[in-house]
């Protein structure tokens, strides 16, 4: 079986995805599958799924709740997939990585489900929300010299396909567009939803077939809130290790 890793020639994403395709007809339907990376507001778009599906949605809260699933992200990653049916059993949607990371292999595993491309204004504008947020998180984890912990496995493998120095914004943005560009070129147009934080619910309710909600659209975990919320893992950790 063929896993997440990214094809050598471009022009090969789309027979790969109609062979993956064949491979998983009859398999467990996720409703929508997520290919933006990170800090493109994927914690906003948890939650609106999360009320429009009325069921979980994968997102890397639900990996570092469970350090269990580290290894079979890690292995998927690296070309060897799991029977997605059931390593995501209970789940209606995903976003944000290590579920994006896959975003190829998901796709072909579920050919009904619309594809999210959620991305932002520019690579300017998302590098600076990822460089301390997100970023700064991964040089913690990859610097960590604990090969036993799978998270710190998985946070070593999540960015393997778009950049190679984290360190290095040009390589960072090359990356981001070079996903934007791989998804569109990829996914059909009448399956792809692109959604940039503003657009609110209407295109993701269209995509899904529902009602739009009498509600305001969800707006989580701002640059700030993160900040805020690894200052405190800090002080834990600090505290912990004293």
């Amino acid at each position: 079986m063929v896993g997440c890793s990214v094809p050598t020639a471009a022009w090969s994403g789309a027979l790969v995805l109609r062979v993956r395709a064949r491979a998983y007809r009859g398999l467990v339907t996720l409703r929508l599958i997520g290919a933006g990376l990170p800090r493109t507001g994927t914690t906003s778009l948890r939650e609106a799924l999360r009320h429009l599906l009325d069921a979980p949605i994968y997102h890397m809260s639900e990996a570092l709740a469970h350090p269990e699933h580290a290894p079979t992200w890690v292995a998927a990653i690296k070309g060897n997939p799991p029977a997605w049916n059931d390593f995501l059993a209970g789940y209606a949607a995903g976003v944000d990585t290590p579920f994006s990371t896959c975003w190829r292999d998901l796709a072909a595993a579920y050919p009904d489900a619309p594809v999210l491309l959620s991305h932002r204004g520019s690579a300017e504008v998302w590098h600076r929300s990822m460089d301390v947020t997100v970023l700064a998180r991964t040089r913690d984890m990859v610097a960590m010299d604990d090969d036993a912990d799978p998270m710190v496995q998985l946070f070593r493998a999540i960015f393997d396909d778009v950049f190679t120095d984290l360190d290095d914004p040009a390589d960072v943005m090359a990356g981001y567009e070079r996903r934007l560009a791989q998804v569109r070129a990829e996914i059909s147009p009448e399956r792809l939803v692109e959604w940039q934080p503003a657009d609110g619910w209407e295109p993701i309710c269209r995509a899904l077939g529902v009602p739009v909600p009498d509600q305001p659209f969800p707006h989580e975990n701002t640059t700030a809130h993160y900040l805020v919320r690894a200052e405190a893992r800090a002080r834990e950790s600090e505290a912990t290790s004293s």
